[in-house]
């Protein structure tokens, strides 16, 4: 099937393309570069130097600027805590987040100088990967993956929610389907089986009296998914924004069911950091979160707000995609994805897990304190965004 949708995305109007999943190494992009050394001082005389001396000299010449402490220029910038993420709607209150947080700095206005960049990923995979391996200390992730990582005695904590609702289950225009039930014996394309679109596909499933086997279930990155609707390769798609809203602005699909009908509390990306970093800069991490759900409350409050998100999300240091797709998703309609309520419900998220379990993905169930942390939203005071 994959090599089926390479085929095909090719014949499809260039137009139509959304930005591809390229699987590329996070630390090939992420390189950050040895901040520039100091001028090297007038030697007064070379003979007033003993050895002690000059091996000092030597030491300190080859360290980063960022560890001279008290030395260091009082003025230097903090260096950001860099926070990845995907270019997906779900994961907006994240470039807002960010760039509310720098214009607060520069405004004068900030309670401190903690910093947050956004790292744009290609995959949940690379994320999962770079959160294991200490690369990122935090990151949004698909909450089932996040317990189950959490199960196998990865250090993450949950802090918070991204986003409510946001996922579609797209068909072509001219297709018959007007009921979920007439899906029966065809082809629907998920992101993955850890995805919460899945979960949602398997909800609809159950209330129509269907299983798994009653269709034909195709995994695929979600910007192959317009293009592969569009060849025929799949019958429809069930995925997060903005790759619904992609295939409907071009004309050639429309959407037979949204989580905002169908689960309303629908949860899917979910603020997660490294225990290392809870314990190391509390302070930090709750910053983190105050801008998280400031962000929330400002997106939800008016459309205009909505409106500056697209332009800040669209350009190339954050998602790099069409500002008129997700200005699309903002307004069509304009609650096909929520900000304003961020709370962490115990019991939503143990519905979450009692349907990964019915799933598979997770193979029993898993403490809740093991996989959440509530403090830092209980703490929460929701930041003013100076956008």
């Amino acid at each position: 099937m994959k090599g089926m949708v390479a085929r095909i995305v090719g014949v499809v109007p260039r137009a139509l393309i959304v930005e591809s999943y390229a699987f590329v190494r996070y630390a090939a992009a992420h390189l950050i570069p040895r901040p520039a050394q100091p001028a090297e001082a007038e030697f007064v005389s070379a003979l007033i130097l003993d050895r002690r001396r000059l091996l000092q000299g030597a030491i300190a010449s080859a360290l980063p600027l960022s560890l001279y402490g008290c030395a260091a220029d009082k003025d230097a910038k903090r260096a950001p805590l860099i926070v990845g993420g995907l270019p997906v709607t779900c994961n907006l209150t994240l470039p807002v987040a960010c760039t509310a947080k720098e214009a607060s700095i520069k405004a004068g206005t900030a309670g401190n100088d903690f910093r947050f960049e956004y790292s744009k990923y290609s995959g949940w995979p690379e994320i999962k990967e770079s959160l294991m391996s200490n690369r990122i200390q935090a990151a949004y992730m698909l909450a089932p993956l996040v317990m189950d990582l959490a199960d196998k005695r990865i250090p993450v904590k949950i802090v918070s929610l991204g986003h409510r609702s946001g996922a579609v289950i797209m068909v072509r225009q001219d297709s018959p389907y007007q009921h979920f039930a007439e899906l029966k014996g065809k082809r629907i394309a998920i992101p993955s089986r850890f995805a919460v679109d899945f979960l949602f596909l398997r909800k609809m499933l159950k209330r129509e009296n269907m299983t798994p086997d009653d269709i034909v279930i195709v995994e695929m990155p979600p910007p192959d998914m317009p293009a592969a609707l569009y060849a025929n390769a799949v019958d429809a798609y069930c995925t997060g924004e903005p790759f619904g809203a992609a295939a409907q602005r071009a004309g050639y699909a429309r959407v037979l069911r949204m989580t905002r009908d169908e689960w309303r509390n629908y949860i899917c990306c979910v603020l997660t950091v490294r225990e290392e970093l809870i314990a190391e800069n509390r302070p930090m991490v709750q910053d983190l979160v105050n801008q998280i759900q400031g962000a929330g409350v400002w997106l939800d409050e008016k459309q205009d707000n909505r409106n500056k998100a697209v332009a800040i999300a669209a350009g190339k240091g954050f998602f790099n995609q069409d500002p008129k797709i997700l200005q699309f998703v903002m307004e069509n309609p304009t609650d096909r994805v929520t900000y304003g309520d961020l709370r962490m419900i115990r019991e939503e998220f143990e519905e979450l897990m009692q349907l990964s379990i019915q799933a598979g993905t997770i193979k029993h169930p898993i403490a809740y304190e093991k996989y959440i942390d509530e403090s830092f939203v209980k703490a929460a005071r929701a930041a003013t965004i100076p956008l």
